[in-house]
C-alpha cells in the first residue's frame, strides 16, 4: 500500500525531468493559470473566512429549527462529486437558473465568468473550514463564555475575546485545508466556469487542456499544484503539532 501511494509522486517528478519541463515556467498558460488560481483562492478564502464562521458558530452554539438539515447540506458538497456541485451551481446561477433569473433582469451574468470561479471554489471547499471550526467551537467548554459575561463581556466581546482566540489554530488548519480544496477544484469549475485561457482556466484546468497539446506544461503545471499540496499539509502538520491542548486555560479579556 506505501508503495502503491508513493510511486504515482516519483513518476510524476521522474516523468516531469525527463521531459525538460522546467523550460515550460516561462509560458503564458502557466504564469495566467498559477496568477488566477491563486486569486481566485484568495478571494474565496476570505468569503469562507466572513461567511463561514459566522455560520460555524451558529451551529456550534445555537439551537433552531431545521439545524440539522441545514448541516446536511453545508457538509453535502464534501461528498458531492464535483461535476454535480458544477451541475448544481449552474442550476442556481446560470441565465435560467433559479437566481440566475432575476440576475439577468439586472444584466448580471455569473457562468462563465471570473465570479463563477470562486463560487465554484468557495462552494466546495468552505465545508471543510465550517467542519473544522464548528467543531472547535464544540470542544470549548461554555464555562469559558460564562466567565465571560459574569465579568460583563457582552455576546461580541465573548466571541471575538474568547472564542476566537481559543479556536485560532483550528480555524487556520481548516482554512489552509479549505484552500487546498479550492486550489485543486476541477469539475465543478468546468461545468460552471469553464475552461477560458486567461479568464476562467485555473491550474487543474490547465493541467487536462493541456494533455493533449503540450506535455511540459501539464507535468510542470501539476508539480506547481502537488507543491503548494506539499505546502498545505506541511502547514497543517505542524499548526496540528504546536496547538496547545484543550483544556488549556484561556485568558479572557486581559
Amino acid at each position: 500500500m506505501a508503495l502503491f501511494l508513493v510511486i504515482p509522486f516519483i513518476a510524476l517528478i521522474w516523468r516531469a525531468a525527463t521531459l525538460e519541463g522546467a523550460l515550460a515556467l516561462n509560458q503564458l498558460p502557466i504564469i495566467s493559470a498559477v496568477t488566477l488560481s491563486l486569486g481566485t483562492t484568495a478571494i474565496a478564502v476570505v468569503l469562507m473566512v466572513i461567511l463561514g464562521t459566522p455560520l460555524a458558530y451558529i451551529l456550534s452554539r445555537h439551537r433552531f429549527p431545521l439545524q440539522r438539515l441545514i448541516t446536511v447540506f453545508v457538509e453535502l458538497p464534501i461528498v458531492m462529486p464535483p461535476v454535480v456541485a458544477g451541475l448544481a451551481l449552474l442550476s442556481a446561477f446560470g441565465r435560467r437558473g433559479l437566481v440566475g433569473i432575476p440576475l439577468a433582469h439586472l444584466n448580471i451574468t455569473i457562468p462563465f465568468t471570473l465570479a463563477a470561479v470562486v463560487l465554484a471554489q468557495l462552494f466546495v471547499a468552505s465545508p471543510f473550514y465550517i467542519r473544522a471550526a464548528q467543531s472547535r467551537f464544540d470542544s470549548l467548554p461554555r464555562e469559558y463564555e460564562d466567565a465571560a459575561a459574569v465579568d460583563g463581556a457582552s455576546r461580541w466581546a465573548i466571541f471575538w475575546r474568547v472564542m476566537l482566540p481559543q479556536s485560532a489554530r483550528a480555524l487556520l488548519t481548516g482554512l489552509i485545508v479549505g484552500w487546498a480544496r479550492a486550489l485543486g477544484e476541477f469539475g465543478a469549475t468546468m461545468l460552471f466556469a469553464g475552461n477560458l485561457q486567461g479568464r476562467t482556466q485555473t491550474m487543474p484546468l490547465l493541467v487536462y487542456g493541456a494533455l493533449e497539446q503540450d506535455l511540459r506544461v501539464t507535468f510542470v503545471t501539476a508539480l506547481i499544484l502537488l507543491a503548494l499540496a506539499v505546502l498545505a499539509f506541511t502547514l497543517t502538520r505542524w499548526l496540528a503539532g504546536i496547538s496547545p491542548p484543550d483544556g488549556d486555560t484561556p485568558t479572557f479579556l486581559g
